[in-house]
């Protein structure tokens, strides 16, 4: 424990809590899952991202240019984009190319509003800032456009009479598929809902959490997690609004057909 009575973690402690995950793994192997190998491999890729980013972030923090800044930023929303396709089981058609806009400018302009007019930091590059706040509301806004990605080509694929019926009826492309999009966006929600309703009474957030590890008034904390969800929020159903309004009208042809 140092002098402001934070525990710090040694690599003895670091390799205790991976005990934690052997467990899992046992009981994965156990219960004859299959899953023993890409749990192993899910915690050896975290800890090397980790370190790697722990290293970067030392680098640019002591720098501190607009240009590096932003390379790291873009470089985040392509692995979060890389993230988002390998884990979608049927894809969309120019998922990439949705997906990757819908992130930058819902991601984007969400960020931007955040730093510059809630958090009010300045320079609007400062990376102890914009780094992690964008991490935060990049990491659930892609969370929620993939689940609004695979909801919108499941209802689809089920209600394709359905809408073709509707097309042949004298109905647009979007009218056609207003209950699909409407209950892919609400799925896109879901997990950020369920976070807020949970959060203080069942869970504490990670933000908050680490803010008090480190020292913060508690009170503080609160208002910074409270704030950070407002973001997430926004973060979100803008990401999967953006990607559901370009995404849906890739189902169908220029005649108003839906594609085969």
């Amino acid at each position: 424990m140092d002098n402001r009575g934070l525990v710090n973690l040694e690599l003895s402690n670091l390799l205790l809590a991976f005990a934690l995950i052997l467990f899992a793994m046992a009981l994965s192997r156990f219960q004859r899952l299959g899953q023993a190998r890409k749990i192993g491999w899910a915690a050896l890729r975290m800890v090397v991202q980790l370190l790697a980013i722990g290293y970067i972030l030392h680098l640019v923090f002591s720098v501190k240019t607009p240009l590096l800044v932003t390379s790291i930023l873009i470089v985040m929303a392509g692995f979060s984009l890389q993230v988002a396709g390998s884990q979608a089981k049927r894809k969309m058609p120019g998922f990439y190319r949705v997906m990757g806009s819908s992130i930058l400018a819902g991601c984007g302009g969400v960020t931007f509003f955040f730093c510059a007019l809630v958090v009010g930091y300045s320079p609007w590059y400062e990376p102890r800032y914009l780094i992690p706040l964008f991490g935060m509301i990049l990491g659930n806004s892609m969370q929620g456009a993939s689940l609004a990605a695979e909801r919108l080509e499941a209802e689809i694929g089920e209600r394709r009479e359905e809408i073709e019926t509707a097309l042949c009826l004298g109905a647009t492309p979007r009218q056609a598929v207003e209950t699909a999009l409407r209950n892919a966006f609400s799925a896109a929600l879901i997990p950020t809902l369920n976070t807020m309703a949970a959060m203080g009474i069942v869970s504490l957030p990670g933000m908050m959490t680490g803010q008090i590890l480190s020292g913060t008034e508690p009170a503080v904390a609160v208002r910074y997690q409270i704030a950070i969800m407002c973001a997430v929020s926004g973060g979100v159903a803008a990401t999967a609004f953006l990607l559901l309004m370009q995404g849906y009208r890739r189902y169908f042809t220029p005649a108003h057909q839906l594609r085969r």
